[in-house]
């Protein structure tokens, strides 16, 4: 069984309506079974996110933003994943999204905020807790965002749920050996599992873009450069079960033993 996807390596401006119709006019151009996109869709200031600018934007499951993307999923027939300020009462979360055809199949709320690098991003969103893994088109999927690429044990986590693809909206700010480290943390997540991992990244200025899809085995099967760019490629679950068959990683795992390591 194979799946189609798009990703989109975008650069988003401080206007959430404008990031909203760009958004909305690649879905109504998109003949692929899922459409993904980066970290920060609502907006991105030049001058990095402040606690103000994430408050102002913040918005409910029922707001504009979500709504009017969730809705373009059903006139499609399609489905999307993309970024959000979630606010959910007195909280906002840095959140992803997954809508099929019009129903929000699952919200991700970043567990792992980015505080690292000089950044503090737990000044400006809550941390969630949970999983979010659901099934799609013949493939488990989890979502992940951004900065959780550097905890393994998330992503092992969603494996021991049946998870064969990680899908992970991504906003890697330039710096020092940070491509380095993208390219091994997404390859060593894809393989350590024996999973896909795809990572669509915030292009650039702020950003270092190289949106990339790993395969199981630790192959790049696809990687871009800096700019703005979208591609579109498939991907065969019969791959999964070709490496989970030559390396079964998960089955050989033993995390009753690790706790025991732990206590």
């Amino acid at each position: 069984m194979t799946l189609s996807i798009n990703c989109h390596q975008l650069s988003f401006s401080p206007d959430k309506e404008k990031n909203l119709k760009r958004i909305i006019k690649i879905l109504e151009e998109s003949q692929a079974h899922l459409d993904i996109f980066p970290e920060y869709a609502m907006g991105w200031p030049l001058s990095g996110l402040s606690r103000d600018f994430v408050e102002d934007y913040a918005e409910p499951l029922e707001g504009r933003f979500v709504t009017s993307i969730v809705e373009k999923t059903e006139q499609k027939g399609f489905s999307a994943v993309f970024t959000t300020f979630l606010r959910e009462e007195d909280a906002v979360y840095n959140a992803a999204v997954f809508a099929e055809q019009g129903q929000i199949r699952a919200i991700y709320r970043k567990i792992h905020l980015f505080d690292a690098f000089g950044h503090h991003e737990s000044q400006l969103f809550t941390a969630g807790n949970q999983l979010a893994v659901l099934s799609f088109r013949g493939f488990t999927v989890g979502l992940a965002v951004c900065f959780d690429l550097r905890f393994p044990e998330l992503f092992r986590s969603m494996a021991y749920k049946g998870t064969n693809l990680f899908i992970v909206p991504s906003a890697w700010y330039k710096g020092e050996h940070k491509l380095e480290q993208w390219r091994v943390l997404t390859r060593a997540r894809a393989h350590e599992n024996t999973s896909y991992l795809v990572a669509v990244g915030h292009s650039e200025p702020s950003f270092i873009g190289h949106s990339l899809v790993a395969s199981p085995l630790a192959r790049i099967i696809k990687e871009v450069g800096g700019g703005q760019i979208s591609f579109t490629l498939s991907l065969d679950r019969q791959e999964v079960d070709e490496a989970r068959d030559l390396v079964p990683t998960i089955q050989l795992s033993r995390p009753k033993l690790y706790k025991h390591f732990s206590s």
